[in-house]
């Protein structure tokens, strides 16, 4: 993957702690206010740093806090779970060296509780707090699935904070890879690799310019988009991006009824099935009410022709509501360099 290296170079959080001039007048008050005095905590493998993990490092946090705190995280695997609890929470990785979060938990493991995990608490990093962002960071979760199981789901990250976004990371499992829970979330310049379902919940996000790979044997989804009521803003838009990998896979099936994913100008390899999305899940057909769509896509496994009729063939004006960061009410929380 072609990684942006002079963006991360001058986003390094340079950004957050600079002037509030730099901020757009339409950001949140609370946003300015927290980037106008972060602190930063480090953390490493070694003896250089007061943190050997993470957590560690996120349990130091008062709990009351209103300031942006970047962890900055030196090059190591960090073999830990992680729950982020406080807003305004950064992880900064080492662009050349990234580190690597990594867990193995499944749905069906169970909980200090005595209960099944389930998929929400499956992830090796869950994220319940809002404005967190990531650069330079992987996220994996290396539990397998058994054949023949159907709780086998293993979450690399699960984002359910509102207004976080992801720089330049990638995101490692196989089922159930990367749970975009709920809110708005932004990922730009990632890798997302799974097998069935690996992009999946109800989250309104924008994927830009990512690489998402599958590694399905014979068969896999992409995506599986949980929108319930067709009242609900939510869907994933995915731009600029790559799909690539094994098997042959799905764009999307719909995990809710009103399941909303759009693919603009994204490259797409001779993986996809030429109906390019399913439109059934749990026995239910839901043709009628997914919102399924495709606008400008490109290579062997963008042709239409073998499309079902319910799957939108984006005009421009249809296509302008989900490009770009008005998608995700971007102007309100994404802070972008001059």
């Amino acid at each position: 993957m072609v990684l942006k290296i002079f963006f991360l170079q001058f986003f390094c959080i340079v950004i957050l702690i600079s002037s509030s001039s730099s901020f757009s007048n339409g950001l949140d008050f609370k946003l300015r206010q927290a980037e106008a005095n972060p602190v930063i905590i480090k953390v490493s493998k070694d003896a250089s740093s007061k943190f050997k993990t993470i957590q560690e490092a996120l349990n130091s946090i008062p709990p009351q806090n209103n300031r942006r705190v970047i962890v900055s995280i030196a090059a190591g695997v960090y073999r830990e779970k992680i729950l982020v609890k406080l807003p305004f929470i950064t992880f900064l990785g080492d662009p050349t060296d990234q580190p690597i979060v990594i867990g193995n938990d499944t749905a069906h493991d169970i909980g200090g509780d005595g209960k099944p995990l389930r998929t929400l608490n499956s992830a090796t990093v869950a994220v319940d707090s809002d404005y967190f962002i990531a650069v330079n960071m992987k996220f994996q979760n290396t539990a397998s699935p058994r054949i023949g199981s159907n709780d086998d789901q293993a979450v690399a990250l699960r984002t359910s904070g509102n207004k976080s976004a992801f720089y330049n990371c990638s995101f490692y499992g196989f089922q159930d890879t990367l749970y975009d829970h709920q809110g708005l979330h932004y990922f730009e310049n990632c890798f997302i690799q799974g097998s069935v379902d690996f992009i999946f919940g109800h989250g309104r996000s924008l994927y830009e310019g990512c690489i998402i790979k599958s590694i399905a044997e014979k068969m896999g989804f992409i995506t599986a988009q949980d929108r319930s009521k067709e009242s609900m803003e939510s869907g994933f838009s995915i731009q600029n991006s790559h799909a690539i990998g094994s098997g042959k896979v799905y764009l999307g099936r719909p995990w809710g009824v009103y399941s909303r994913v759009i693919y603009s100008y994204t490259s797409m390899d001779n993986l996809i099935f030429p109906q390019g999305w399913d439109d059934t899940m749990d026995n239910q057909n839901r043709s009628l009410t997914v919102y399924y769509g495709e606008y400008k896509c490109t290579g062997l496994g963008s042709n239409l022709a073998g499309r079902p009729p319910w799957v939108h063939r984006l005009t421009d004006t249809e296509a302008r509501q989900f490009i770009g960061t008005q998608f995700i009410q971007g102007d309100t929380w994404l802070v972008r360099p001059s």
